[in-house]
């Protein structure tokens, strides 16, 4: 094939030429050994995982190996208890990795379900109906109103077709379709002479030359882009990994050390101290961290799921609520995808669509007008028929005229069908005093067919202008009297003019709200759509994304700018118009260059590339596309982009508890560790048997953790700005915060140490600094809750499931300390009531003094 030319410059006999081929279609035969060259007509997926690969990857983690190797030592020791603790957490963390993934890999096939299912092709001269993965590259197709496009393709014949292409161009009118060859390098919406796999008719009929089947259409193109996109951890997700490789290094270093001063220095048994020092890693190692994690933003996913935002990847939970730029389509997203009449102008008079009067002797015959030279039907069962359309009959159906009593008084005789080469329509209808002809187009070509004067058809360009420059549709209405109901192209003059009718997709009533609140919590919201650059500016000049100091641009402005180039330009813009699938995903890339986390929003098979490149995408429940739904991680049921807003603020609250969470485990076991590498330091006895540690580790860490991933939201997040894209949970400000509540926790837990080593030795030192840990760990729970002091105040209260996790903890620390039968299997000693006050008085005066540190601490 001539690869110089783009096929819609070419003419047609040099595209029949160059495809070997005919207006009458290709041969049996021929069809047969094309598909045979090209294949067939379908989207191909890739070589995909298997189930099992993708689970054992899941273990391909710094600290899952280290966990491994550990329940390897524990097993070979005869730690069995160790050994399943750690195997059930990371066998866990495995299967929910492994149901993720599967669920993620759907998006090419959704893509192959788009695909349409048949087709109507001539062959050996018969028009034939064949499945559509059948056709090929040189085949003739027919269409109508009502198919969907099977390939891509030049039009050969076109009768007023109009396609719809939203979801590849994200455009919300369908596109109207001719003949003629186009110039030069044009974006794909404005291929027009073009039709293109994934589109489907709403309007004419044609037939069009196959000219690209399977991944070589612009579907295919998407495909491959989507297959070739890496999906972003979130911040969470990284700073998590750095952690757990950092903190396993450390810990194991400490363990090591401890090892060799039991061994080496206080000449302990081998076994006993290795065994010793393998339990105080497991308890100080976090494995149930991302257990807690995962399990905290599953509870956030069930109340944004109640708040109309599905979640389908987890971490978008805590992704979302810290993007500081949101990419959003406009069509169906931050506009109601449904094309309204917002002014008219007749009379010489501009009038508000919400004014309008049928009774208005001046409005009624436009208001009629619009209404009958339509074919647009809308009733209980929805809207059939052209956007603009059904936007006139809803027009008139709102201000008094009944489409179907309206249409039954005045009954169409005849009509001339919309052209795109005149831009025209006429219909006929039956007056009680004769016949008339009224007629709706394009306005510059309706007022040349108009008896009106200079001054007359001035102003009304003036007005045309100034509907335009606001982003609005806007058809001309004129009729005539006529003698009989066959008229013809030639009838179509001596008009008279009765005004224009200025529509637009308007936004969504909530949208502004939510472009404002966006801004507040320092979120820079950016339009990208595939619309116009006019329309497009009105949309967000009103919603409050175009401001004053940013601009619109168009896509092909940043065809020729390279990687660097854009990265300078994307903060001096809030609109892109008539962009390209590989225009999003650069668009994207740029804003996370300059180290923003990036939401993409979208609803088509255009945007799910950047949807997945994005480091969260967000898809259109109702009128996304299964593609969209597939590549992004959030999908919202209601469509709306103020339940965009709500995600990020659930986002953020999830992210906070989240980091409670974790400052609750890490201060816990700083103070064992604290604790154990004193007593070593001090020549004392091991403060700790590995079953302490085992039991810290299962019940009363667990519990406490879970239920301060499960405060009450607060709004006060939302008056934040989001943290850096590079900033981890382990600040300077976080880690000081660990280390000085984990050092206030191990004084106690020493001084308790003491207490019971004086009191009746080794084994009721050990109880006691066992004991007092436990109790100290969920008093510090509460500690935990807020970075001001919460007792006495309404906040220490608020989460019952920390009160559970209390209650629960303490109960069971009870039960060891003071049921006999267990004390052999927990390894504890009788404690007097002396020593049982002891125990409560520190770990009731660690919780005080922590609380006093949080009252002394500076405000933010």
């Amino acid at each position: 094939m001539n690869q110089e030319r783009p096929i819609w410059q070419r003419t047609r006999a040099e595209l029949l030429r160059d495809l070997d081929c005919s207006e009458d279609g290709l041969s049996s035969q021929e069809a047969a050994a094309r598909l045979e060259q090209h294949g067939p007509n379908e989207l191909q997926s890739g070589k995909q995982k298997s189930i099992p690969r993708i689970f054992a990857e899941q273990f391909a983690d710094f600290l899952v190996i280290i966990l491994i190797l550990a329940a390897i030592v524990s097993a070979i020791l005869g730690d069995v208890e160790s050994t399943v603790v750690i195997l059930a957490v990371i066998t866990m963390n495995a299967i929910l990795g492994t149901v993720q993934t599967v669920k993620a890999s759907a998006s090419l096939d959704s893509l192959k379900r788009m695909s349409a299912p048949t087709a109507k092709v001539l062959r050996d001269g018969k028009v034939l109906q064949i499945p559509g993965r059948e056709v090929t590259v040189g085949d003739v197709v027919s269409l109508e109103a009502g198919d969907s496009v099977c390939a891509d393709g030049r039009l050969l014949e076109c009768a007023s077709l109009k396609c719809a292409e939203s979801a590849l161009t994200g455009e919300s009118l369908p596109v109207e379709k001719d003949l003629s060859e186009i110039a030069g390098d044009v974006p794909l919406g404005d291929r027009r002479n073009m039709v293109f796999s994934g589109s489907f008719v709403t309007y004419g009929r044609a037939k069009f030359l196959v000219t690209a089947i399977g991944m070589d259409t612009e579907m295919g193109k998407i495909a491959s882009l989507l297959k070739n996109t890496e999906e972003k951890k979130t911040p969470l997700q990284v700073s998590l990994d750095q952690f757990g490789k950092k903190l396993s290094i450390g810990i194991l270093v400490i363990c090591a050390v401890l090892f060799c001063v039991s061994v080496f220095l206080r000449q302990e048994n081998l076994m006993n101290a290795f065994l010793f020092a393998v339990a105080l890693a497991v308890a100080a190692i976090p494995e149930a961290l991302s257990s807690i994690v995962t399990i905290v933003l599953s509870f956030g996913t069930q109340k944004m799921a109640r708040e109309n935002a599905i979640i389908r990847k987890l971490q978008a939970v805590e992704g979302l609520g810290s993007v500081s730029v949101i990419c959003s389509d406009k069509t169906g997203t931050l506009t109601q995808n449904k094309m309204t009449v917002k002014k008219l102008y007749t009379g010489g008079k501009i009038v508000d669509a919400s004014e309008a009067d049928f009774h208005d002797p001046v409005q009624e015959p436009l208001l009629r007008t619009a209404l009958l030279c339509s074919d647009a039907t809308v009733d209980e069962n929805g809207e059939v028929g052209d956007p603009t359309e059904t936007a006139l009959v809803r027009l008139g159906e709102d201000y008094g005229f009944d489409e179907l009593t309206t249409r039954g008084k005045w009954p169409r005789l005849t009509e001339i069908p919309f052209d795109s080469d005149r831009k025209l329509m006429s219909t006929v209808h039956q007056l009680s005093g004769g016949l008339v002809m009224v007629t709706k187009g394009a306005v510059d070509v309706l007022l040349d067919r108009c008896i009106i004067s200079a001054e007359e058809r001035a102003e009304i360009e003036r007005v045309n202008e100034e509907f335009s420059s606001q982003g609005l549709r806007v058809l001309a209405f004129a009729c005539r009297t006529v003698d009989r109901a066959a008229v013809s192209l030639e009838d179509e003059n001596d008009l008279n003019f009765l005004g224009l009718i200025a529509m637009m997709d308007p936004p969504r009533e909530e949208s502004k709200a939510a472009v404002a609140e966006c801004i507040a919590a320092g979120i820079r919201p950016i339009m990208i759509t595939g619309d116009h650059k006019v329309t497009a500016s009105a949309i967000a000049r009103e919603i409050g994304i175009l401001t004053p100091g940013t601009e619109a641009v168009e896509g092909g402005v940043i065809e020729s700018m390279s990687d660097e180039e854009l990265r300078e330009f994307v903060p001096k813009v809030s609109v892109y118009a008539r962009v390209s699938p590989e225009h999003k995903i650069r668009i994207v890339r740029a804003w996370q260059d300059r180290g923003c986390l990036v939401a993409m929003t979208g609803d088509g098979v255009n945007d799910a590339p950047a949807l997945k490149q994005a480091d969260i995408g967000v898809a259109m429940g109702i009128t996304g596309t299964e593609v969209a739904k597939d590549a992004a991680g959030m999908v919202l049921t209601d469509d709306n982009f103020a339940t965009i807003v709500q995600a990020v603020k659930n986002g953020r609250n999830v992210y906070a508890n989240i980091k409670k969470a974790i400052q609750f485990l890490l201060s816990g076991n700083t103070a064992a560790i604290l604790t154990v590498l004193y007593a070593s330091l001090a020549a004392l006895p091991v403060p700790f048997a590995a079953v302490h540690l085992l039991f810290i580790n299962l019940l009363t860490d667990s519990l406490p953790a879970i239920a301060l991933g499960l405060e009450p939201h607060s709004d006060t997040v939302m008056r934040e700005k989001p943290r850096p894209r590079n900033e981890g949970i382990l600040t300077k400000s976080f880690l000081a915060s660990v280390a000085t509540e984990g050092l206030v926790i191990a004084l106690a837990v020493i001084a308790a140490f003491h207490i019971g080593l004086a009191s009746g030795g080794a084994a009721t030192g050990s109880t006691m600094a066992f004991a007092t840990l436990c109790l100290s760990r969920l008093f510090h729970g509460f500690n935990c809750k807020a970075d001001r002091p919460v007792v006495f105040t309404r906040a220490f209260w608020n989460n019952r499931y920390l009160l559970g996790a209390f209650v629960v903890g303490a109960l069971l620390l009870s039960a060891v300390l003071l049921i006999p039968a267990l004390e052999p299997l927990f390894q504890v000693a009788q404690l007097s009531a002396g020593l049982v006050g002891a125990i409560v008085g520190l770990s009731l005066g660690s919780m005080a003094v922590i609380q006093l540190l949080k009252a002394l601490r500076p405000r933010k």
